[in-house]
């Protein structure tokens, strides 16, 4: 709460800030780079090192950028890959801070970003672009005309980053020791009260207990209302979905009086068999801690009747960035067939690619259908059958602050 805090005061200083410096939106060099041709990008980026900020939550994504893209960003480019583990909210204060003195020669090159956190970057005018239409493989591999590309929590994305993967929340649970997992809000509910202390989810603002929060809301309240509604509506229409959380409360692990901090600490107690559900927005996480021996051979995934939510998570460049053209080629290169069909194997990631299949030739078709998905993931096909959009990027920090007010011991 006190990293929003600090947000939104830099946010209005900014605001201020940039009436009497609005010239400095980015440096001549930075507009250079848009100008290039794409060899002059590439090599304008040998050589250089890319500082990329993102989420560090999760080891298997760690172990993925470090040893399959770092060797190959090396090998072809001749840039050597700089991964910085930072949240989302701390890099962005970083940024606001930055804009508001002027500096002009920051320490990020590429972001890991989305949601409420891209929308709050590119109103402030903390991201450099538009970029995306200069990257020969976005241009190669993805639909630029989709919504999930055009698009970030509703908001549009212009040019302003590039998509990374495609996430959709899955739930995870044990066959062995459950018949059939929910179909929805009221099954789970009747298996908390049969399990009483066994079912739980992370406290937002944890990105994956967010979106749990707002798929019972879509489950109790239905999706639709939300993509069109007005500001002044919101808390009246999640209250529902509220409640009903309110009511699973007593059920939950330690009675809701605490919940876990992390996705990863979730699941952590799901593999030590201390809760019955896990969850992530990687939908073959769980195909990939079986393999790894971590998660029991009886594991399986799920996803409610109604559906789970699905976003795409992106790539953005930071206004100061020093190495633009080394961000350019990075984030090219992720985009690119080789990288996007690594992530989606389950012993690398398990990452949704962002790849149009259209648009692959025969033989790459091959080497994408032929990725062994593993045991416990739901085919693509029934994922896309049960996946809804993201809420508004704007509401989603009211939302956190109601879930605070709500449920939460901190806002009692």
């Amino acid at each position: 709460m006190k990293k929003r805090i600090l947000i939104f005061l830099l946010i209005g200083l900014l605001s201020i800030s940039i009436i009497g410096c609005s010239s400095k939106v980015s440096t001549p060099v930075s507009k250079d780079v848009l100008d290039m041709e794409w060899s002059e990008v590439e090599s304008a980026a040998k050589g250089s090192v890319v500082n990329f900020y993102g989420w560090g939550g999760d080891e298997k994504v760690n172990r993925w950028l470090d040893t399959v893209i770092a060797p190959a960003l090396k090998d072809n480019y001749d840039i050597t890959l700089n991964r910085v583990p930072m949240n989302a909210e701390d890099f962005l204060n970083k940024l606001l801070g930055d804009k508001q003195v002027g500096n002009e020669k920051g320490s990020i090159d590429v972001l890991w970003i989305n949601g409420e956190n891209f929308y709050t970057a590119k109103n402030n005018e903390l991201l450099f672009g538009p970029f995306l239409d200069k990257l020969p493989n976005a241009q190669k591999y993805i639909n630029l005309d989709e919504e999930d590309v055009k698009y970030d929590f509703g908001y549009p994305v212009e040019g302003y980053e590039a998509p990374y993967g495609k996430a959709q929340l899955v739930f995870i649970y044990d066959r062995a020791k459950i018949d059939a997992p929910p179909k929805n809000h009221i099954e789970l509910l009747e298996l908390a009260k049969k399990y009483p202390g066994k079912i739980t989810y992370p406290a937002p603002p944890d990105f994956t207990g967010s979106a749990f929060v707002r798929n019972i809301i879509y489950d109790v309240c239905g999706y639709e209302t939300f993509q069109t509604l007005e500001d002044g509506a919101l808390e009246n229409n999640v209250a529902p979905g509220m409640d009903y959380l309110r009511e699973l409360k007593p059920y939950l692990w330690r009675k809701g009086e605490t919940y876990p901090a992390t996705v990863a600490q979730l699941n952590n107690m799901f593999a030590d068999g201390e809760v019955l559900f896990g969850m992530s927005y990687t939908p073959y996480y769980a195909s990939g801690r079986i393999t790894d021996g971590e998660f029991s051979e009886t594991t399986d995934t799920f996803v409610f009747d109604k559906g789970n939510i699905g976003n795409t998570h992106f790539l953005a460049i930071p206004f100061n960035a020093q190495n633009k053209a080394g961000a350019m080629v990075t984030i090219n290169y992720i985009e690119g067939f080789e990288a996007q069909i690594s992530k989606y194997n389950p012993e690398q990631w398990g990452d949704l690619p962002v790849l149009d299949y259209n648009k692959l030739s025969q033989e790459e078709k091959q080497v994408f259908d032929s990725i062994p998905l593993g045991k416990g993931g739901i085919p693509q096909n029934i994922l896309m059958e049960h996946r809804v959009p993201e809420m508004p990027a704007r509401f989603i920090p009211r939302i956190e602050e109601i879930w605070v007010q709500v449920l939460s011991k901190k806002g009692e």
